[in-house]
């Protein structure tokens, strides 16, 4: 009828329990996000960046749209290139749809 002294101690549990116990896992897994998801995706990005803003005359790029071509011209005042796609036929590209540069002396990566 009565009840003992440790179950009324029980029953006084903090009310920010259920917080605490959910605080923990979602705070690991953000950094377990962070480390394998945002972080190398920002590098590769910015590793990008460089090597768009570093492309010269002679680079071999590779367009958004797929197109693989050489960069004949580089304007620092102007955003575009020239690249030249097949033999005479010359386009002018903006930076920021280039995927990759490779440059003259970069062998090709394997198909993998």
């Amino acid at each position: 009828m009565f009840t003992t002294p440790a179950f009324a101690q029980a029953a006084a549990a903090s009310p920010l329990e259920p917080f605490g116990g959910l605080l923990i896992p979602m705070l690991l897994m953000l950094g377990i996000f962070y480390f394998f998801l945002i972080r190398p995706q920002s590098q590769r990005a910015k590793e990008l960046r460089e090597r768009v803003n570093s492309v010269r005359r002679g680079d071999t790029v590779i367009t958004s749209g797929g197109m693989v071509g050489k960069v004949l011209k580089v304007s620092d005042a102007s955003d575009e290139i020239e690249v030249e796609l097949a033999e005479n036929l010359r386009v002018r590209v903006v930076k920021g749809t280039l995927l990759e540069v490779r440059s003259k002396g970069e062998p090709v990566k394997d198909a993998t």
